[in-house]
């Protein structure tokens, strides 16, 4: 885990900022989200990468490509909560005084 954050700290600070702008974003457009179908499918993918991960079952550079794709994706996620959670802070805040 340290390589990747050692080679690839610009990628996961760049997919940091991308999930923290998009976390700000979801806040205010209210889109149609994942039906409960296609959100337990994603989960279930997620899972089965991350045992994939954690077990080692997956030798080589495509082992590295998804240690790195999984990391980025926590990140991302990471990003995502901590911008909802500030928009929702800084609005909730503001309209509190008004």
């Amino acid at each position: 885990m340290v390589t990747l954050a050692s080679f690839y700290w610009g990628w996961l600070l760049g997919a940091t900022l991308l999930g923290f702008a998009m976390g700000w974003i979801a806040v205010v457009h209210r889109g149609h989200g994942l039906s409960k179908a296609a959100a337990g499918w994603l989960s279930l993918v997620v899972a089965v990468l991350l045992a994939l991960a954690l077990a080692r079952l997956v030798p080589g550079r495509a082992g590295y490509w998804l240690d790195l794709g999984l990391v980025m994706l926590a990140v991302y996620l990471a990003g995502c909560a901590v911008g909802s959670w500030l928009r929702y802070w800084v609005v909730s805040r503001h309209q509190g005084v008004a």
